[in-house]
């Protein structure tokens, strides 16, 4: 009478993903990735390719706007290029990317480890909304906060993909 009902076909979706995970973590044979909370070594090697793409973005971004500022002077009367604005924009939209990959990464790792289909797939497509939303708010931030150059702080989310694409060419990687 006192006995728990191990029985997950009637619980709620995520309840029964909660009650399945402990039997997943006892048996060895089904976790496939690292142990919970440990970045795979293949995560760690990309996530430090992408702050590689992003810190060269970040030097030729601010290189760029810096020599502009110096061609065309009128942009240093114009309070939306202070050379401090510059540098928060862009190392804060350099962090979101970086961090954009390395939710990415996780979930990927996590997603590896799941044997069941359905519930990799839908934790992949809510990361996927998840990062795209933390992408749109930096955006709006960087827009709408007068203490971000907010072409400083958008170019950076493009640096990951571009470093990834470029890396392929340029080391044959496929």
């Amino acid at each position: 009478m006192n006995e728990l009902n191990t029985d997950t076909n009637n619980l709620p979706q995520d309840a029964a993903d909660t009650a399945a995970e402990p039997r997943a973590a006892e048996n060895p044979a089904q976790q496939n990735g690292p142990p919970s909370g440990r970045l795979s070594p293949a995560l760690k090697k990309e996530l430090m390719h992408i702050i590689i793409y992003v810190s060269i973005g970040l030097v030729i971004l601010f290189g760029v706007m810096f020599l502009l500022m110096a061609i065309f002077p009128e942009m240093k009367e114009s309070p939306d290029f202070a050379y401090w604005k510059i540098l928060l924009g862009g190392f804060g939209g350099g962090g979101v990317a970086v961090f954009n990959f390395f939710l990415m990464g996780l979930t990927v790792q996590k997603v590896a480890s799941d044997t069941n289909q359905d519930r990799a797939r839908n934790r992949m497509k809510l990361s996927y909304t998840y990062r795209y939303l933390m992408q749109i708010a930096w955006i709006v931030i960087a827009i709408l906060v007068p203490c971000f150059n907010y072409v400083a702080g958008i170019v950076p989310l493009l640096f990951p993909s571009l470093g990834i694409k470029l890396a392929s060419i340029i080391f044959k990687k496929y």
